[in-house]
């Protein structure tokens, strides 16, 4: 790897282009390098995770929202959307399944100076991929340039310091894993990263107080505006430059400012892409923070004999746990037994509460409203406090892999004054875990979550063609749509009609 400094440039000075790094992120996507085995192993891995969290969202609200707009939008050759049959103008394809993939907060994550959901690159890879002809082999070469750039922006820049949402650098990763996978030139792939930041960079409101349906559309606007960068740059047209360094341009005004310089590490010429290697997925339905604490909650609930004398638990953690999921966040809301899924899914006192009474934790009972409002739970939920602990903070943000921590210690005080303490620096299905996910983990978790939802017969030929995706010709790549039976869809939430 290479670490490339970052930095702000007046416009005065002399800044060659080759010197961007949206020049140096095109750089590598156009690296004819070959991807490693393992790293086409676990994409196939997250294809089909992408597709399990699809089937258990695909009758919510917002995806059936984001859907109904998709198929207003019909387009030959086109993409498919996630359930239906038919084809579709790619970029509200990327748009509906991007929602899809990211409502219930279930797939990958990779968490450095920044937090990302690299899986969020797939719908719309998938998307201009199906319409545009491409073969597995190159959307797999283009998955892994996406993923690449993403985490290696992620492990360099933070936005969220500056309360900007991760998508912004979504956006760029899109762009350049679509040039990849079209073999478009340096150039064009250089002018719709810059276009694809320019245009995703939104603040965190979207993951604070009341959260809304918002959250699972962020990334799916930063998919479909990466498509239509990339559009536009094929015919053309240009973007904003230099846009990470100019002397107006994103580091100068949203993130540090102009004295600022950033370290983002990139692969050298012909070092292959092994990033997705480094991101993990989720076994829980919950902010990637909680999957720790759930895991801790079921392993210590045997020690309490009755939660009612549970005086208070205190997670010691992280930073980033404290501040946006926990009791540092100063959100009212997450002790809310009203609160929307969404902001439920970004507490983890009530996860910890509810991990601790159930002994398990599932995507959709764990969040019903009557569970939320339990009176024993709403007691428990808000005995739970966290605080940040430096050696967590240190933990998280450690570059050793061996070190880095996202977990919790948790001291349960009782009230004749026993205290239990436990720990657990990584959830059960890290790659570190006590459960990694393989190749049968991801399977299991998409036959748990299509079971009702997807026929039996369709999901042995989607499995089929997923893990057979390197060999997909050219324009077969429809096989990876999966239709759900109608039932299903009818059971959907009726929403009214809009523009399209």
């Amino acid at each position: 790897m290479i670490n490339h400094k970052v930095r702000t440039h007046r416009s005065a000075e002399d800044f060659p282009i080759e010197e961007h790094l949206a020049y140096k992120i095109a750089q590598i996507a156009v690296d004819p390098v070959e991807v490693p085995a393992e790293t086409a192993e676990m994409i196939i891995n997250r294809v089909i995770d992408n597709a399990s969290v699809s089937a258990a969202s695909v009758t919510r609200r917002p995806v059936t929202t984001a859907r109904a707009q998709a198929v207003s939008h019909p387009a030959k050759p086109g993409a498919q959307v996630f359930g239906v049959n038919g084809n579709y103008s790619p970029e509200w394809a990327a748009w509906a399944n991007g929602v899809a993939v990211r409502e219930l907060d279930f797939h990958d994550t990779f968490l450095a100076a920044e937090y990302s959901h690299p899986g969020d690159n797939i719908p719309p890879l998938v998307a201009v991929a199906q319409h545009k002809g491409v073969s597995g082999h190159d959307l797999i070469r283009g998955l892994a340039t996406a993923y690449e750039v993403q985490i290696d922006l992620v492990r360099g820049i933070s936005l969220h310091k500056h309360k900007i949402d991760h998508v912004a650098h979504l956006g760029p990763s899109a762009a350049a894993g679509i040039g990849t996978m079209l073999g478009l030139d340096i150039d064009t792939i250089y002018q719709a990263v810059g276009q694809a930041l320019h245009l995703t960079t939104a603040t965190r409101q979207s993951r604070k107080g009341q959260i809304s349906s918002w959250k699972a559309y962020a990334p799916a606007l930063a998919g479909k505006v990466a498509i239509e960068a990339v559009d536009r740059a094929m015919r053309g047209e240009g973007a904003p430059s230099p846009i990470w360094e100019g002397e107006d341009g994103v580091i100068a005004w949203l993130l540090d400012g102009p004295d600022a310089e950033y370290t983002v590490p990139l692969p050298g010429p012909g070092e292959p892409k092994r990033a997705i290697l480094d991101s993990y997925t989720k076994e829980h339905s919950a902010e990637y923070q909680s999957q720790a604490p759930i895991d801790l909650a079921r392993r210590m609930r045997s020690r309490i004999d009755n939660l009612e004398d549970i005086e208070s638990i205190v997670l010691h953690t992280s930073n980033h746990t404290h501040v946006v999921i926990g009791t540092g966040s100063n959100d009212p809301q997450k002790f809310d037994p009203t609160a929307s899924r969404e902001t439920l899914d970004h507490s983890v006192m009530y996860i910890f509460a509810v991990a601790l009474q159930d002994g398990t934790w599932d995507h959709v009972e764990s969040y019903a409203p009557e569970r939320a409002a339990r009176p024993d739970t709403v007691e428990l939920w808000r005995k739970i406090s966290t605080v940040e602990d430096p050696e967590w903070t240190r933990r998280y943000h450690s570059e050793d892999p061996d070190e880095k921590a996202f977990g919790a210690r948790a001291v349960i005080t009782l009230k004749d004054g026993t205290v239990i303490t436990d720990e657990l620096a990584v959830a059960d299905a890290h790659p570190l875990g006590a459960r990694p996910f393989a190749r049968e983990q991801y399977k299991e978790k998409f036959t748990k979550l299509a079971n009702g939802v997807i026929a039996p017969a369709e999901q042995e030929r989607f499995l089929t063609a997923a893990e057979g995706l390197d060999s997909i010709a050219g324009g077969g790549l429809s096989a990876l749509n999966i239709v759900v039976e109608k039932s299903v869809l009818d059971g959907a939430p009726a929403i009214g009609g809009g523009i399209f």
